[in-house]
């Protein structure tokens, strides 16, 4: 067993045997093609989120979804299917020096050649916002990534997140906001003038990242913070539980929620807004019938 520091406290970790970089590089279009390679390539291609010329900025929180996010990209690079060059950032939002050093130690050991930055993010983030914070922290957080990546000549950032953070975010807007909105697979930065956001990972499940973490024989790190040290309520954290539980009740019900971000029928929907505004279904009902 081994102690990471977070906040003020120590989170114990079982010590795993590790695989090589090599071995860990092959399993991921081999042993976990179906689960990871394959539907990292299906939201590549989908989406168009990589094209010749980028210079991506891939986000490295030290976790199991960014880490695998950084190895399938440098895969991707090998196979050069597109021309396009990689840039691995990581910000130091205030780790305790033992968390830091497991970060280097870890891109060390899968040759991810990553610049980490230092930012007193989570001091600012508990002055602000100490019951709820991780909203908060993940905007400033992507702020400084946006920040960083862009000084680095890059015109894409590439984050970690998996297909249960969509369903999540569907049902947390769904649940805590009255309002439909996913997360989106590409997002074209409003404050950072030619940037963008792409998420690779969008149909990887997060068990299957799991999996492939704990075969590889890594031991990620949480994000240091006192959410994720269990010391404050997360509705995030909450709404995964809710998912889990109608899992069990429904056969396929995180895919049904992701499809339904597909299948938004406008007849259908009470009122909706896009760029020019609010449109209520009344405009289209006085012109024609609603068809049964």
């Amino acid at each position: 067993m081994s102690r990471l520091a977070g906040s003020g406290c120590e989170i114990i970790i079982p010590e795993l045997e590790r695989k090589t970089n090599l071995e860990i590089e092959r399993s991921l279009v081999k042993k976990f093609n179906k689960v990871t390679w394959s539907p990292f390539i299906r939201a590549i291609k989908e989406f168009e989120m990589i094209k010749d010329g980028d210079k991506v900025a891939v986000g490295i929180s030290g976790g199991k979804d960014s880490l695998l996010l950084a190895k399938l990209l440098q895969e991707l690079q090998k196979h050069k299917k597109k021309d396009f060059t990689l840039e691995f950032i990581s910000m130091d939002p205030g780790f305790h020096p033992t968390n830091r050093q497991l970060l280097e130690d870890l891109c060390s050991h899968l040759e991810i050649p990553v610049k980490i930055f230092k930012n007193d993010l989570f001091e600012v983030v508990e002055k602000i916002s100490d019951q709820y914070p991780c909203y908060l922290c993940a905007r400033m957080r992507r702020g400084a990534l946006y920040q960083f990546a862009q000084n680095s000549g890059c015109n894409k950032l590439a984050l970690g997140h998996h297909m249960d953070d969509v369903v999540e975010t569907i049902m947390m807007n769904v649940l805590c906001a009255g309002t439909y909105m996913t997360m989106m697979p590409r997002i074209k930065s409003t404050n950072f003038e030619n940037m963008e956001l792409i998420r690779p990972l969008y149909y990887v499940r997060e068990d299957n990242i799991k999996k492939f973490s704990r075969y590889a024989g890594l031991a990620p790190m949480n994000c240091g913070c006192a959410v994720a040290a269990k010391k404050t309520s997360s509705k995030r954290s909450e709404v995964k539980e809710l998912i889990k539980s109608l899992s069990g009740q429904f056969q396929d019900v995180e895919k049904s929620i992701l499809q339904s971000a597909k299948n938004v029928h406008i007849d259908a929907i009470i009122e909706y807004k896009d760029k020019n505004g609010r449109h209520n279904f009344l405009e289209r009902f006085k012109d024609a019938g609603r068809q049964e």
